[in-house]
């Protein structure tokens, strides 16, 4: 099966270029700071359990 590449970037393109003007720039801030927060909060969690993990073995 062969790809056709300007098929799948005309397609791509459209796409995105219809998603656009439905973006809010608030949309985006929030989308910003709620992924740098879960990121956060998921790092914590890691060091959390590998602490307990970590003492539980000994």
């Amino acid at each position: 099966m062969t790809t056709n590449n300007s098929t799948f970037i005309g397609t791509a393109g459209g796409t995105f270029l219809s998603i656009v003007p439905n973006i809010h720039s608030a949309d985006v801030l929030k989308t910003i700071v709620l992924a740098g927060l879960g990121a956060v909060v998921s790092f914590t969690v890691s060091l959390v359990l590998k602490r307990i993990l970590k003492k539980h073995k000994e």
